[in-house]
């Protein structure tokens, strides 16, 4: 045990009040000090859009986030986080509802789904799957802070899991960054259980003001991706008044 996986739970309360301890995690992650974490916060999102490519909606993406974007992401990642808690907390309450057994979290960006997930007894593992290498070193970090690394593995991509099925699959603020989502769509039903459930989102939308440049907002893009959705999966109810979405197979039906 150290002193965070003592002093804290990974649950909602905490999550609400801290992050499950984002801060001092990013300032151990980092090795600077806890009060010049605000600081870059701050500028997180600013910062990741400076690095925003002019021809990024014509390339393939795969660099931009696992070679170019380092600490930015995560400092972005931070700051959307814990300045949205409420938000996200009903996207945790959501993965109490519906998650179980194997986990792929797809673009687990900074971890709170992962490490939520973790801490559910339901849950037997969570395989989290991201681009960026200094995402997946810091949410490994993450997991031995909060004693949850025995239910978490890491890796760059769905082709390095072997031939794991999935009970759940978490793919939230990732689809809207792909140049073709409904392709991604099609692989999650290649590793997904008959009686699985996927918890999406999307936001193809670059901002009124540009303020979203990484992401893709083409509209025979979005009328593919719904085309797609609408063919695969089936919508399950959920009563929380947000934007992610619970779907399971359509193919099993």
């Amino acid at each position: 045990m150290n002193k965070f996986s003592e002093s804290m739970m990974v649950d909602l309360p905490e999550f609400l009040n801290t992050g499950f301890a984002l801060k001092a995690h990013l300032a151990s992650y980092l090795q600077i000090p806890m009060q010049d974490i605000t600081n870059l916060l701050s500028k997180g999102s600013e910062e990741l859009a400076s690095l925003h490519p002019k021809s990024y909606e014509f390339e393939d993406p795969t660099s931009f986030y696992e070679e170019n974007v380092g600490t930015a992401h995560l400092l972005d990642l931070a700051s959307w986080h814990l300045g949205s808690a409420d938000y996200i907390a009903d996207t945790l309450r959501l993965l109490k509802m519906f998650t179980k057994g194997h986990v792929l979290d797809f673009g687990g960006g900074i971890g709170t789904h992962t490490l939520y997930a973790a801490s559910l007894e339901e849950v037997d593992h969570v395989f989290f799957v991201d681009l960026n290498p200094k995402n997946r070193s810091f949410v490994e970090l993450r997991s031995k802070m909060l004693g949850l690394e025995d239910k978490i593995s890491f890796h760059r991509d769905i082709n390095s899991l072997g031939q794991v099925l999935f009970d759940s699959v978490i793919c939230l603020d990732v689809l809207e960054h792909l140049a073709d989502p409904s392709k991604q769509l099609v692989s999650f039903l290649d590793v997904m259980k008959p009686d699985s459930r996927a918890l999406m989102n999307w936001y193809f939308f670059k901002g009124y003001n540009e303020e979203f440049p990484f992401h893709f907002d083409d509209p025979l893009m979005i009328d593919n991706f719904f085309l797609t959705l609408q063919k695969n999966f089936l919508e399950v109810f959920h009563p929380l008044l947000i934007t992610t979405r619970v779907y399971r197979p359509m193919q099993n039906e």
